[in-house]
């Protein structure tokens, strides 16, 4: 097994490319006039970061690049709550590193205004994309975050096809998108969200408990829900 320093390292880097490559699609390319990849191609952004540093460097850190799904991973027995403090820091860390320099790149452009801008931070009231309520915004990162852990711990068992467990996580994260990014602009990632919030400020950072509390709780019940459905012994066979 590899140091906690060097998982550390690598669930850094993960997540990182996971703020950059996501929140980057939508700050840079998402509206762009005539050519804009719109919310399917955010989707597709935050999916494609996931499966590719997933290859990099899962067989390191075991690929979470997310609170929650840490969280999740220990709920569901297959990570030691011990390790969860350093890993989270990491993730965050990352988030924010990931943040800033996409601020540094996106306010190269003329007449920009990061304050004034959304920057892809998470919202809801106002500030959802589609403006939904708080209640839709809790009920659809519950419920979504619980069905990513869901496939996570499932795709990772070690009855399933080794090897691959990368593609259906990667595929899943693009889904949980494709519904949720007109209620919240997609978060099931306490680090995604608090990496912009730090830098749009205000009212992103106000509502930025519901984008750690919501996740959270929908990893524990999405472990719960595996772990009803799933034998324990033929998980570790």
């Amino acid at each position: 097994m590899y140091s906690l320093a060097k998982r550390c390292g690598a669930e850094f880097f993960g997540t990182f490319w996971l703020v950059l490559g996501g929140c980057g699609a939508a700050v840079l390319a998402a509206g762009f006039p005539e050519l804009g990849i719109g919310f399917a191609g955010v989707a597709l952004a935050f999916g494609l970061t996931v499966l590719t540093m997933a290859f990099a460097v899962g067989h390191i850190s075991g690929g979470h690049f997310n609170p929650a799904v840490t969280v999740g991973l220990v709920a569901g027995g297959r990570f030691p709550a011990k390790e969860i403090l350093p890993y989270v820091i990491a993730q965050v860390l990352g988030a924010i590193v990931a943040a800033a320099v996409l601020a540094c790149i996106a306010s190269g452009k003329l007449g920009f205004d990061l304050k004034g801008s959304h920057f892809a931070a998470n919202g809801y009231g106002a500030y959802s994309p589609g403006k939904y309520s708080m209640v839709s915004a809790l009920v659809t990162e519950v419920v979504l975050t619980a069905g990513f852990i869901f496939v996570i711990l499932g795709a990772t068992s070690k009855r399933a096809p080794a090897g691959f467990a990368g593609i259906p996580i990667g595929l899943a994260l693009t889904l949980i998108h494709l519904i949720s990014i007109p209620v919240t602009n997609t978060s099931v990632n306490p680090a995604r969200s608090t990496g912009p919030a730090l830098f749009v400020g205000g009212w992103a950072l106000e509502q930025l408990w519901l984008f750690w509390v919501a996740p959270i709780v929908g990893a524990i019940v999405g472990a719960i829900a595996y772990r009803l459905v799933s034998d324990p012994a033929l998980e570790r066979a």
